[in-house]
């Protein structure tokens, strides 16, 4: 499903230009749920102090859940991270597949590739490679990968049928796919404004005027083929929660309509898996 209110080439070139800012100043991405404040960095809230601890230092999480954990990784298993940023959840995932696994990171913006590089040699990580594409047109061969991970990035894609149409490609019969992402719970025609007013206020690069509904993500998971789908909500955001540095106007929102807002955005957790 595609959310047109810009277009697909436009959006794409304001969300690289927005995350390769975020990567080089080492700020967070759109929705906070308090993660993004001084005391408790993104990357503690969502992996844990000990986990990351054991990585190199410095490495910075624009996610908005723990997609590896999620997908249960099994050793030997093939990896592919869609939209893998600076690194971090490869990294992870490199740790649990060992040495006899490899983790493929994709990622557009070549500033994240360079930081995720950067990353994985500070690491000592034999197992990774980092992939310059779009996960709208992965650069990988049908049936290679055993898991899909994902953090907050199929929000941000154009044309999200597309997207999870090349994932279902790539995946070997039987894989699975393990992904957070920012969700709408419910249906936005309820309000008295038009959904396109609502996400137009929204920003694409703070995570949230891309975002699909439950269903619509169940109806996309299945047009792509994956069987055993489900979406499972872990956070449910705050107007507050809202990028204060993302191009917003929700001064064209009435104040009840963003009231109203409050919790349907969300974080959750989408796996489903291709059949044998």
């Amino acid at each position: 499903m595609t959310h047109r209110f810009s277009s697909s080439e436009t959006i794409k070139d304001q969300v690289r230009d927005h995350y390769a800012q975020r990567i080089q100043s080492g700020t967070c991405c759109g929705p906070s749920s308090g993660r993004c404040d001084n005391s408790t960095p993104t990357e503690i809230a969502l992996y844990g102090a000990e986990t990351v601890a054991a990585l190199p230092q410095g490495l910075t999480s624009f996610g908005c859940g723990n997609p590896v954990a999620l997908a249960s990784l099994r050793m030997g298993e093939v990896v592919l991270d869609l939209g893998s940023g600076g690194g971090l959840d490869v990294l992870l995932a490199a740790q649990r597949v060992g040495a006899t696994g490899y983790v493929y990171g994709l990622d557009m913006t070549d500033e994240m590739l360079s930081v995720a590089r950067r990353n994985a040699g500070r690491a000592g990580a034999t197992n990774v490679e980092f992939l310059k594409g779009d996960i709208e047109r992965i650069p990988l061969p049908s049936n290679t990968v055993d898991v899909i991970i994902s953090n907050c990035v199929i929000n941000l894609t154009p044309d999200k049928a597309l997207a999870l149409g090349e994932a279902f490609r790539v995946l070997k019969p039987g894989g699975r796919l393990a992904i957070s992402d920012i969700v709408i719970d419910g249906d936005l025609s309820r309000f008295p404004v038009t959904e396109g007013q609502i996400r137009a206020a929204l920003s694409w690069t703070g995570c949230i005027a891309g975002a699909l509904t439950i269903e619509e993500y169940r109806t996309l998971l299945s047009d792509a083929g994956f069987t055993d789908s489900a979406v499972t909500v872990q956070h449910r955001y705050t107007i507050d929660d809202l990028p204060s540095d993302a191009p917003l106007d929700l001064a064209t929102i009435p104040a009840d309509v963003l009231n109203g807002l409050a919790g349907c955005f969300t974080s959750s957790a989408i796996t489903a898996r291709k059949p044998e």
